[in-house]
């Protein structure tokens, strides 16, 4: 290990909660995560919404007591996401399958959060289950100046499918412009083939929103997150968005995706019908690329990971081995969610 990797571990491990750097103020990390948090519904009946189908109102009792235990699990996890390296919770986290603002609202301040001060972006998607993305944000370190819903207009044998929009949030973190698309792409449902085109379409609408941010800047800092119900090696990416996985293969312009070499060794962030997936991902265009050049004057990405600690892991059952899910054929499990969390680590050297 070369001596300037060395010193850069070094100062990661050690960098304050106050500042969100090391002692020696030669670097700042930030977190940067994702999390479907599996079907985080409230307990009332929505009659604009089909949530009467979500697992929470299919338990008959404790169903209050069920929704506030979840949130306070969900909290516990997202306290933990990236804390190792920073002392805190993740300053920017996209969030997928929750039916409202209020669940939100909830869960920012839930006791284990409230103290970060996290922030709502979120609007209402056109989902047939009523399920939605959104942001949340540490406003000490996330500026927002704009943000927008995107509807992927989506039709499939003549008809419009109602699925969930993408979110674009601009904003300055730190001193630094960022673009963060959420994404929550339409599920298998009907088998890979079929449901491909959707997907793609999906992919195709990430490219018109960067297209519209480059008639404002040359080369856009943008975070592409979500649960995309691909994988990194499907069409939706290498055709479509056209992501690489190597750093040497990356030119001003391209997408990198650090999570397709983690597919490809056998690391996953879920599971359905005895195949591992790494649907949740976070890719991001060049400028957040670190080519070896050792250039930190601006943010760039030093890791990217899966969350997924012991605790989020299935013991026993049918879905051993798999992402500790909530809910089991109407029965709560009291685990965390069907997914794993993702996130990776931004540093950026102090003048």
């Amino acid at each position: 290990m070369n001596a300037f990797i060395f010193r850069l571990l070094f100062l990661l491990f050690t960098c304050s909660q106050t500042l969100g750097q090391n002692p020696s103020g030669l670097y700042k990390i930030r977190t940067i995560a994702f999390y479907n948090v599996e079907s985080l519904f409230d307990t009332i009946n929505d009659e604009n919404k089909n949530d009467e189908a979500s697992p929470i109102m299919k338990i008959n009792t404790d169903r209050a007591k069920v929704y506030w235990d979840k949130i306070d699990k969900l909290a516990s996890v997202i306290e933990q996401i990236g804390e190792d390296k920073t002392n805190t919770s993740p300053a920017i986290i996209g969030v997928a399958e929750v039916e409202n603002r209020k669940v939100l609202e909830d869960l920012i301040n839930n006791k284990r959060l409230k103290s970060k001060q996290y922030r709502i972006i979120h609007y209402e998607s056109p989902d047939r289950r009523g399920i939605d993305v959104a942001l949340l944000y540490q406003q000490r370190y996330f500026k927002p100046v704009h943000h927008e819903s995107f509807d992927p207009n989506i039709y499939r044998d003549g008809r419009k499918v109602y699925t969930r929009n993408q979110l674009l949030v601009s904003g300055y973190l730190d001193d630094e412009l960022i673009h963060i698309i959420v994404n929550h792409w339409p599920s298998r449902r009907g088998g890979e083939q079929r449901s491909r085109p959707m997907r793609e379409k999906a992919a195709y609408l990430n490219t018109k929103i960067i297209k519209k941010l480059k008639e404002k800047e040359e080369n856009p800092k943008v975070l592409i997150m979500g649960d995309f119900n691909d994988n990194p090696i499907n069409s939706s990416f290498k055709h479509v968005l056209k992501t690489k996985a190597k750093k040497k293969n990356v030119k001003q312009g391209d997408i990198y995706n650090p999570y397709e070499s983690m597919f490809k060794k056998g690391f996953n962030t879920g599971g359905y019908r005895d195949n591992i997936s790494m649907f949740d991902q976070i890719l991001f265009t060049s400028p957040i690329l670190d080519k070896g050049n050792k250039d930190f004057s601006s943010y760039k990405m030093f890791k990217a990971a899966i969350f997924n600690k012991s605790f989020l892991t299935n013991k026993r059952g049918r879905y051993k081995g798999y992402p500790f899910r909530s809910f089991t054929n109407g029965i709560y499990t009291g685990g965390y969610s069907d997914h794993y969390p993702v996130y990776i680590y931004l540093i950026k050297k102090i003048d």
